[in-house]
């Protein structure tokens, strides 16, 4: 849930609430639901039917796993609405007004560019390669088609011209040219720690390492 942004006196009244556009991975929320449910499993097997150490090095183990899972999964996200942009990934969120950021870079990974050169993947974004040869692939299959005489219709379906997430990265891009000017989305780079995330994992690697050693 996003909130709105609270002005200082000098700033007037507060502007409109403009809603978020959330971009995830949806292959990273099955694998996160999968990985969660067959932790859940295991997990509880051994915590409520094994004996002697059993129960605390599982304890331990899901401490430490389930919220790394979670935080690679089902945490990341891009927010943007027109006047910011915010990053949620796995151990922080970072929150860009539009003013802030200089360009976006899509290469192995997909990144946001700030003024001062600084970086910051986004993780709910993945390149894929192979969708992009596929996309590609499509954009050539199109245009063989578009070349027959006659106006014939094509002989296969037209598919994507550009893979699902470049097509993101295109519309953050768009959002950012259009906004970046805003008065609204003047300010600073702002970056949290997620210490919910951090706190329990070295807690269950704390006690992981102490099961382990004690033997």
């Amino acid at each position: 849930m996003t909130t709105p942004d609270h002005p200082s006196p000098e700033q007037g009244p507060a502007q409109p609430v403009s809603p978020d556009r959330v971009y995830r991975s949806p292959s990273a929320l099955v694998a996160g639901v999968l990985l969660l449910g067959l932790a859940g499993w295991l997990g509880g097997d051994a915590l409520f039917v094994g004996h002697g150490r059993t129960p605390w090095l599982a304890l331990a183990t899901l401490l430490f796993a389930v919220p790394l899972v979670i935080a690679f999964t089902l945490r990341p996200a891009v927010l943007a609405n027109d006047h910011r942009l915010r990053v949620r990934n796995p151990f922080r969120v970072v929150e860009l007004p539009w003013g802030t950021v200089a360009g976006f870079r899509s290469s192995f990974s997909n990144e946001v560019v700030v003024e001062s050169g600084t970086k910051y993947q986004l993780w709910a974004v993945p390149v894929s390669l192979r969708a992009r040869k596929r996309a590609n692939r499509a954009k050539m299959r199109e245009a063989r088609e578009a070349g027959r005489p006659g106006g014939r219709m094509p002989l296969v379906p037209p598919g994507p011209t550009r893979a699902q997430n470049d097509q993101i990265m295109d519309d953050l891009g768009q959002l950012w040219e259009a906004r970046e000017k805003a008065a609204t989305s003047q300010g600073e780079v702002t970056v949290k720690w997620a210490y919910e995330i951090m706190a329990p994992a070295a807690a269950g690697a704390v006690l992981l390492a102490i099961l382990l050693a004690v033997g």
